[in-house]
């Protein structure tokens, strides 16, 4: 039995997604810049997809940059924001962010701007008091970036009350909502948050597509690319037609799906974590005492190497992650997990398991048998004599 459960890493492309770009390459493949019949055509179908991506995250239009993804929506922010501020203030990012945002964040820290890291709980969450104090001890602050959900745990972070806390210190606070996007409900025009991060292939949109979306009066920041005058100046280069109008389908379906899909999500969770806990296996839960995303659960199986486990499942034909698909490869362990303080060894025995609009009952239950005998297999193994 072929089992995907690493939705968090990427989502199938919805069929009604792949139909509708399809016919948008045959019939609206026009450069979008262009003032004939064929670039009107291309660009009415930019703006209407940048409508349903708006509707999605709840803000005005222009506020959607359409980019290649996060990552380059999370660079174009956190560099952008650099140039423009000129050395003037500091960055902070939270503990355990995306690598996009902590890997651009040590870029720019090696290039002389000031950075720092705000402390995580237990559950990996960012509080507000430790953004508090984070910010009196760097101040001059200029951004802070956190993001809305952890994709490896799950951890949703309390975002609008760290909004607050930055509008009292006058800084921009900036989120990547990746794996929130047709999860958790979301409203940036009333969020507080002047900045989010989205990507398409998430929520069951292509590959290769993603969004900044800004409040330009609130977070001022230079251009990541330069040429022509694409997306109002933000971003040069031609449009991915094709793909954006995927995102604006997806985004469609996520807004009108989110609320029915979660509280399924949610209940198989817990028939998961339930499983679990009657398997005999020893495992931890990582991060179970913060709110999480309906569809995420982070275990750790001490005595049990992740990349063993990852081999032996997939034998199965099992598909589960070690962490952030962007990080594969790595044997260090989750710098997700030790800004929350998971020693080493135990961090490099988790696993995350994230499920989706195809997970049933039935895979879950299957997973958690054969999870079972794997880890247990590897469990026994390691135990001492």
């Amino acid at each position: 039995m072929a089992l995907y459960l690493d939705y968090n890493a990427t989502t199938p492309l919805d069929s009604e997604v792949a139909e509708t770009m399809a016919r948008c390459s045959e019939a609206q493949w026009g450069n979008p810049h262009s003032l004939h019949a064929w670039g009107r055509r291309a660009r009415a179908a930019v703006e209407d997809a940048r409508e349903q991506v708006a509707d999605l995250v709840g803000c005005d239009r222009r506020w959607i940059t359409f980019t290649s993804g996060a990552t380059e929506a999370n660079n174009t922010v956190l560099q952008g924001w650099a140039v423009a501020d000129g050395g003037q203030n500091a960055l902070l990012v939270g503990g355990g962010e995306h690598p996009s945002v902590r890997e651009t964040a040590r870029a720019l820290g090696e290039r002389g701007v000031r950075t720092a890291e705000i402390p995580v709980d237990g559950n990996g969450v960012v509080t507000p008091e430790a953004l508090a104090e984070t910010l009196a001890t760097q101040a001059p602050v200029g951004l802070v970036s956190v993001m809305m959900a952890n994709n490896e745990t799950g951890a949703v972070q309390p975002v609008h009350e760290l909004a607050a806390v930055c509008a009292e210190h006058g800084v921009a606070l900036h989120s990547d909502a990746v794996q929130a996007a047709g999860r958790l409900p979301l409203d940036m025009a009333r969020s507080g948050v002047a900045a989010m991060s989205l990507s398409a292939h998430k929520i069951y949109g292509p590959q290769g597509v993603g969004a900044l979306v800004r409040d330009p009066e609130r977070l001022p920041i230079a251009p990541l690319l330069h040429g022509g005058g694409h997306e109002r100046g933000r971003r040069a280069g031609t449009e991915n037609v094709a793909g954006i109008v995927g995102f604006g389908v997806a985004a469609d379906q996520a807004r009108h799906q989110r609320g029915p899909e979660a509280r399924r999500l949610t209940a198989l969770r817990e028939r998961l974590e339930m499983g679990l806990a009657e398997s005999g296996l020893a495992v931890t839960i990582v991060a179970r005492g913060a709110e999480r995303l309906p569809n995420t659960t982070c275990l750790l199986l001490p005595g049990a190497e992740a990349e063993t486990l990852l081999m032996n499942l997939d034998l199965e034909d099992i598909a589960v992650s070690s962490g952030s698909a962007c990080a594969s490869g790595s044997l260090a362990p989750s710098e997700a997990l030790l800004a929350m303080g998971i020693p080493a060894e135990q961090a490099r025995s988790a696993l995350r398991v994230s499920l989706g609009r195809p997970t049933s009952g039935a895979d879950v239950d299957h997973f958690v048998q054969r999870l079972a005998v794997v880890a247990g297999r590897l469990q026994k193994r390691g135990a001492p004599a």
